[in-house]
């Protein structure tokens, strides 16, 4: 394998994380906003705050690693993402920040307030929607060059139907891995009425996410044609994702294996994720940048590859470790370790 597509691999195993552990985080504190607003906060807020609070700070180290990596391997592409991205990219950052302190304060503060809750909640909605430019612009059709500067076509963007498809599909996917995880969580627990109600709103989500999928579908035809044949051609790779997609729901609706139901959650976005990426290929940006052009010296792609694997290997087993330690330990799930703790 090229080093221009091991050093892709990578950088796109660490998006992929991200968004399995940035969905469950988002989501998590959208719901405890959600059943605060519709009285149910009584049956969810302990298991989705023991979710969050020994986790919430590691997430986006996924993030930082595929940022720094994609620049690292591809200097070219900062010229052309750096300045588009600006809006975006600003509203992505003040959302963590925001979502980072107003956490801290409503976790460790003496009392609850209204207020960091709704920020919180809300950002977890707004994120995945900021997010998804990056995935939108590489498309094609929304950057513009004048006078050897780049910029970004609001209007375009604003009224593409792709775009929006992408934003639609970001949001239903974060609501419904969240929910699957917790519904899984809440099993752990052991808590009836949590478990109830994360499996309703898991059910729930189904649906839109396959809807959201078709319909990146149809857009992409109309607005990158090469990409679409692209896509058709690399169907096995989305047929084996909604397959995986079959089997977690029918476990969920028969009330069992909600462990293996979230696992094939993830291979469902592994395989559709994994093949959206493939079939990209050999674009970054349509249809300025190709990867193979635009790609840093074999000696830094090589310490980079290194760096990035070493990573990997650090921040997979300390995750494991943190869940041993706090996720999947059966008295901190049910809440009978650091009660003190809980509000």
């Amino acid at each position: 394998m090229k080093l221009e597509l091991i050093g892709l691999t990578v950088l796109w195993t660490f998006l992929y994380g991200y968004l399995i552990v940035a969905s469950i985080d988002f989501g998590a504190g959208f719901y405890s906003l959600y059943s605060h607003w519709m009285g149910t906060k009584h049956q969810v807020h302990h298991v989705i705050e023991r979710y969050l609070s020994p986790v919430w700070e590691v997430t986006n180290v996924f993030l930082i690693f595929f940022l720094v990596g994609f620049i690292g391997f591809f200097p070219e592409t900062a010229y052309y993402f750096g300045t588009a991205l600006l809006v975006p990219g600003s509203v992505a950052i003040i959302l963590l920040g925001i979502r980072g302190s107003f956490y801290a304060f409503n976790t460790y503060g003496s009392t609850e307030r209204p207020i960091f809750l709704t920020l919180y909640g809300l950002s977890g909605l707004f994120l995945p929607a900021s997010l998804a430019t990056l995935m939108t612009l590489s498309e094609g059709g929304f950057l513009v060059e004048e006078a050897g500067t780049v910029r970004l076509d609001l209007v375009e963007l604003f009224f593409s139907p792709y775009a929006w498809s992408v934003v639609s599909l970001a949001l239903v996917s974060v609501l419904f891995i969240s929910a699957m995880f917790l519904t899984y969580y809440a099993s752990r627990a052991k808590d009836e009425n949590a478990l109830s109600l994360v499996r309703k709103w898991a059910l729930l989500w189904s649906g839109p996410t396959i809807i959201a999928s078709l319909f990146i579908f149809v857009t992409m035809r109309g607005h990158n044609r090469e990409h679409f044949e692209q896509l058709v051609a690399n169907g096995g790779w989305f047929t084996a994702s909604l397959l995986f997609f079959i089997i977690a729901v029918t476990l969920v609706v028969k009330k069992t294996r909600y462990g293996l139901a979230f696992i094939f959650v993830m291979l469902q976005f592994a395989f559709a994720f994994y093949g959206y990426g493939k079939s990209h290929l050999p674009y970054l940006l349509y249809p300025i940048l190709k990867y193979t052009d635009h790609f840093t010296s074999p000696i830094m792609a090589k310490t980079l590859i290194a760096a990035f694997i070493m990573g990997l290997l650090v921040l997979i087993p300390s995750l494991v470790l943190l869940m041993r330690l706090f996720l999947f330990n059966g008295e901190y799930v049910r809440g009978e370790k650091n009660k003190g703790s809980e509000h």
